[in-house]
C-alpha cells in the first residue's frame, strides 16, 4: 500500500463524508508572540493579561483569528491540499476563548459539492469545528476550488448547502464571564463605544503593510497550512500565476491588525457572516484596509456590550481613502484582495 499522502481530489468528496483532521496542536505563548510579530496586532485584550482581566478573562486569550488559522490549517491536508483557491466563508461562530496552553483539534464534514464547467476542478463545501478537550470553540463553513485527479473521472452529484446570508445577533455567543472593560485611562488606544458608530460609516485605517516573502511563508507554516500554492515555488512556476500566492488568511490577519485604528475597543470577534478572497496577493504587495459599519445591534440581556456588523476590505498597493470595492460592472476592482463580513463585540457607553 502506498504511503504517499497526495490529499483528496474533487472526486474523492461526497456530501456527508466526515473528515477527522490529524495532529492536535497546543497553542503556546511562543505562537502568540510570533503571530504578533507577523501581523502587528494591537487589540489590548490579546496583548496584556492585565487588560484581559479587566474584560473578565483569567489572562489574555489568543487572537480570535489565530484560533481560526490553527483550526483551518488542521483541515488543509484533507480538504485543500490540492486546492486552486480558497473561495469563501459563512456561518462562522467563535464559541469560547482559547488561551495559551490549550490544545486544539479539528474535524469537518462535507456539506456540498459541485463540479465546475471546465471539468478539471470542482467546488467543495465543508463545515469545520475546532475543539478543545471535546468542547467546540469555533465552527464555520468554507468552500474551496479543488483539482480533479483526472478530468475524465465522473464527478459526484452536485449538491449545495443552504447557508445563511448573515448570522443573526441571537446566533452570537458571548463568552462566559466576558464584560466590557473598565478603561478610564483609554488603555485600549481609544474610548470609542458602541453608540459612537453609525450604520453606513466608513473608516479608512490609513496605514499600509508590505508583505515580505519570508513573512507570509512563516505565517502559513505557523498555522501548519500545507497547501502547495503557498510554498512550492517549483511546482507553481507551472501554475496559474507562475509563482506562489499568499495565504488569504494572512491577508485577513494583516487587514484586521490594520483595522485596530478606528476599532481599538473591539474585545472579540463573535461571528463570520461571509468572506471573499477577491484577487490574489503576492509577496511585495502592500496591504491597506478600510471598514464599513453594516449594522449595529444590542446583545440580548446585555447592557455593557453591543455587536457591530463590520465589512473589512483589504486592497493591494492602493491606499483606501476612496474605499475601493466594485466597479460599474459589479465585479471587484483588481486591487481588492478581501471582502470580509463579521460581527465584533464592543463596549457600550
Amino acid at each position: 500500500m502506498s504511503k504517499m499522502a497526495e490529499g483528496n481530489f474533487f472526486e474523492d468528496f461526497a456530501v456527508g463524508r466526515p473528515l477527522v483532521h490529524g495532529v492536535p496542536r497546543t497553542v503556546t505563548t511562543g505562537d502568540v508572540a510570533l503571530y504578533l510579530g507577523l501581523t502587528g496586532g494591537r487589540h489590548a485584550v490579546h496583548c496584556a493579561d492585565s487588560f484581559a482581566q479587566r474584560c473578565g478573562h483569567p489572562r489574555a486569550p489568543i487572537d480570535d483569528l489565530l484560533t481560526f488559522h490553527v483550526v483551518f490549517g488542521k483541515s488543509v491536508p484533507d480538504v485543500s491540499l490540492n486546492a486552486v483557491a480558497n473561495l469563501g466563508y459563512a456561518e462562522g461562530r467563535f464559541l469560547a476563548p482559547v488561551y495559551p496552553g490549550d490544545t486544539l483539534v479539528a474535524r469537518s464534514q462535507v456539506v456540498g459539492v459541485r463540479e465546475n464547467s471546465n471539468g478539471r476542478t470542482g467546488t467543495v463545501y465543508v463545515r469545520t469545528e475546532g475543539l478543545r478537550d471535546g468542547e467546540p470553540v469555533l465552527e464555520y463553513v468554507r468552500w474551496v476550488m479543488v483539482r480533479k485527479r483526472d478530468p475524465a473521472n465522473p464527478a459526484p452529484p452536485a449538491q449545495l448547502p443552504e447557508l445563511k446570508p448573515a448570522l443573526d445577533v441571537e446566533d452570537l455567543v458571548v463568552p462566559a464571564g466576558l464584560r466590557a472593560p473598565d478603561d478610564p485611562d483609554g488603555l485600549a488606544g481609544a474610548r470609542w463605544r458602541f453608540e459612537d458608530y453609525e450604520v453606513g460609516e466608513r473608516i479608512d485605517h490609513v496605514d499600509g503593510m508590505t508583505i515580505e516573502e519570508a513573512e507570509h511563508r512563516t505565517a502559513t507554516r505557523l498555522y501548519q497550512n500545507t497547501a502547495r500554492v503557498h510554498f512550492d515555488a517549483h511546482r507553481e512556476k507551472q501554475g496559474r500565476f507562475g509563482k506562489c500566492i499568499v495565504y488569504g488568511g494572512h491577508v485577513l490577519s494583516l487587514a484586521r491588525a490594520l483595522a485596530w485604528s478606528g476599532l481599538e475597543t473591539v474585545v472579540a470577534i463573535a461571528g463570520i457572516n461571509g468572506g471573499t478572497h477577491a484577487n490574489p496577493c503576492f509577496a511585495g504587495d502592500t496591504v491597506y484596509a478600510w471598514s464599513e459599519v453594516l449594522d449595529r445591534r444590542p446583545l440580548p440581556d446585555r447592557d455593557d456590550l453591543g455587536a457591530l456588523r463590520l465589512r473589512l476590505v483589504a486592497a493591494k498597493d492602493h491606499p483606501c481613502a476612496d474605499f475601493p470595492l466594485k466597479g460599474e460592472d459589479g465585479r471587484y476592482r483588481g486591487e481588492v484582495l478581501l471582502d470580509f463580513d463579521y460581527w465584533a463585540l464592543v463596549p457600550r457607553a
